[in-house]
């Protein structure tokens, strides 16, 4: 398997925090996700931290069951172009979706994003969870697509993008004023693809950036998510309950980029974790209490019914073993149904109203609850037995979990050698030991 010397960390920048009653905390800033100066100060931290990126997710429709954070929030390619110019060196990745976009549109967005921030944009590649088909229904569909389709889209799409970033190479522009030759013709390329999705002639109307192209993250666990992962991704989200279940699914992704001759090294899997810490114990687990009085049961159960096929929760009462709930099939994000059903399956004990803390609470995954030193205690044993390259971590209260993130648990990273004490390199394929892209229409390429 890849032998990385460090491991890698993302931070994900979701207005107040993660968790889904952050914003009634009396440290929030109930308005966060729109508040331009929180958003950059919190860049800024991690950047301060030495964390690979910052990431902003997406959504395309809301209703009265939107985590609080998202139901008011920024396009996550502007406000990459904020973060970029407030920020040096950490990378900024954001979220755009296959299905509801143009991939020229797509291309052009992520690529000017990719030179304000000189070689520092990531486009996590999505085409769109839906459990109640409600986006389809702001751009002018009648459905929202199924499953496999989408996937099938996303593939077409992919290439689209990585096509049209490709159209110029990276010596074109001569800027030659004395023969008056502004780029050089026999070095711009037009993709001309056609296929059972799209028609696009190309070239692209912006060159190749300081890094070649944006890095392509993506999430998708299921056999369709995985195939798009293993042939395009370069930077992989996971979200594992355990970590037996994290080195399977490591182990198996990482086997099928060989079938697209790719290497392991080219992949990073980042899994998502929500730490607490503090400086004992008691106190993390109290300020894990502490979020959750600030949890209305019912209102909770909305955000997970999102993920669970739009079950309707509230005709259920909150003892009721969750065993006994009648979930539909999904057109969502599959890989998390089929977890969480598994978990509520193995786990005769669990009720109705312990679900959003089991699935989406700090609580998740105990290791990470705790002192600095425990805290990197369990993301050293993931690190190291294989579960993952790195963590995209969903701070459940910002600033304040981030900051001390920073302070307290990053310090002894580095002391222990498996996390930078400053940056190597200027783009974020520097900092995730991407390397930068070969020109698909150039032979006998050699880097500018």
């Amino acid at each position: 398997m890849t032998n990385r010397q460090q491991m890698n960390i993302g931070a994900y920048l979701v207005g107040s925090g993660m968790h889904v009653a952050s914003w009634r905390h009396p440290l929030a800033s109930p308005n966060a996700s729109i508040d331009i100066d929180e958003l950059i100060g919190q860049a800024q931290l991690a950047e301060k931290g030495k964390f690979d990126f910052v990431f902003s997710a997406d959504s395309l429709a809301i209703n009265h069951e939107s985590h609080p954070q998202i139901v008011n929030r920024f396009d996550p390619i502007i406000l990459s172009t904020a973060l970029a110019t407030a920020t040096r060196k950490i990378g900024i990745a954001a979220t755009a979706s296959t299905t509801y976009s143009e991939p020229y549109v797509l291309a052009r967005q992520f690529a000017s994003v990719d030179h304000i921030s000189k070689g520092r944009a990531g486009w996590n590649v999505v085409t769109t969870a839906d459990a109640t088909g409600e986006t389809a229904k702001n751009f002018s569909r009648d459905h929202h697509w199924e499953h496999d389709h989408r996937y099938k889209r996303a593939e077409e799409f992919v290439d689209i993008v990585k096509g049209l970033w490709d159209s110029w190479e990276d010596d074109a522009f001569v800027y030659d004023k004395k023969h008056d030759i502004f780029y050089d013709k026999e070095k711009v390329h037009e993709i001309n693809y056609t296929g059972e999705y799209f028609q696009v002639k190309g070239p692209l109307n912006i060159a190749r950036s300081k890094q070649g192209q944006p890095v392509v993250f993506q999430a998708g666990a299921s056999q369709p998510g995985q195939r798009l992962a293993a042939r395009t991704g370069e930077a992989i989200f996971t979200m594992w309950d355990n970590i037996d279940q994290a080195k399977q699914h490591y182990q198996k992704l990482k086997n099928q980029l060989k079938d697209f001759n790719r290497k392991e090294d080219e992949l990073i899997i980042l899994q998502g974790i929500s730490p607490i810490v503090a400086l004992s114990k008691e106190a993390a687990e109290e300020r894990f209490y502490e979020l959750y009085a600030l949890t209305d049961p019912y209102e909770s159960l909305k955000f997970v019914s999102g993920y669970m096929g739009n079950v309707d929760f509230s005709k259920y009462a909150l003892d009721t073993p969750a065993s006994e709930v009648e979930f539909p099939e999904v057109n969502s994000i599959q890989s998390n149904f089929l977890e969480m059903k598994a978990i509520i399956d193995e786990d005769k004990d669990l009720t109705v109203g312990d679900l959003y803390g089991r699935f989406f609470g700090p609580g998740r995954k105990d290791g990470f609850i705790g002192t600095p030193t425990q805290i990197a205690d369990e993301m050293e044993k993931w690190w190291r037995e294989k579960a993952t390259d790195g963590f995209m971590i969903q701070f459940p209260l910002a600033p304040r979990d981030l900051q001390d993130f920073v302070e307290l648990v990053v310090p002894i990273l580095q002391e222990r050698g498996i996390f930078r004490k400053d940056y190597d390199g200027d783009t974020l394929r520097d900092h995730l030991g991407l390397q930068k892209p070969v020109n698909q229409f150039v032979t006998n390429y050699t880097e500018v």
